[in-house]
């Protein structure tokens, strides 16, 4: 089984990259406005996000608008909002978990079983990675693919914004976590479960003098 050092670690890993893809989810800063062409001033600055669009004008003012529905969303927008919700869900779970299992905290009395919890917030802590860097990746590459394709028009082409960098960063922080965690956490053979000890016949024998 992993040592509480490993798991302190694992859990500071954990919350870091919990708090990225609580940031990633929220804020408008998924597709961003690109300066194309000779002239880069640009009275109007947009932000597309998962929840909301905003417009930051040149003056520093900015109004945001939650989308009306759903369908206004772009396929990959729409995918990220599911599997970012579900990985924020995981990654809390496979944290509580792992505090419950954790050398360090005595919630579980059972030696046996914290290996085991140890190794199940792992493959959580492994899931809730992946859900934010394939909602993350598949976006940047449909905003790179339009960025490139001379039919878009210029005013329509986006930039990958400060979320995508932010929701890589947070899954290679719960993935190296879970990963250590799997590494680390192994379940006690029964073997090692308790320790033989021999006695000789002459040191287990009263000491006796004959006269």
């Amino acid at each position: 089984m992993g040592s509480s050092g490993v798991q302190m670690v694992c859990v500071a890993l954990g919350v870091m990259g919990l708090i990225g893809a609580i940031v990633c989810c929220a804020l408008p800063l998924w597709k961003v406005s690109a300066f194309i062409g000779n002239n880069i001033l640009t009275a109007q600055d947009y932000q597309d996000g998962l929840w909301m669009q905003c417009v930051k004008q040149s003056t520093g003012q900015q109004q945001c608008k939650v989308y009306d529905s759903m369908l206004e969303l772009s396929s990959d927008l729409q995918a990220a909002r599911a599997m970012t919700i579900i990985s924020c869900m995981l990654c809390g779970l496979s944290l509580l978990v792992l505090f419950c299992g954790a050398d360090f905290t005595t919630c579980v009395q059972n030696e046996d079983a914290k290996p085991k919890l140890s190794l199940v917030a792992g493959v959580g802590l492994l899931l809730a990675g992946l859900l934010v860097i394939i909602p993350v990746s598949w976006s940047a590459n449909i905003t790179v693919r339009d960025f490139n394709n001379s039919l878009v028009p210029n005013s329509q082409k986006r930039e990958m914004g400060a979320c995508i960098y932010i929701g890589w960063a947070a899954g290679v922080l719960m993935i190296l976590a879970g990963g250590l965690l799997c590494c680390f956490s192994r379940p006690k053979s029964g073997s090692s479960g308790g320790t033989a000890k021999y006695y000789s016949n002459s040191a287990s024998a009263p000491n006796k003098n004959y006269v």
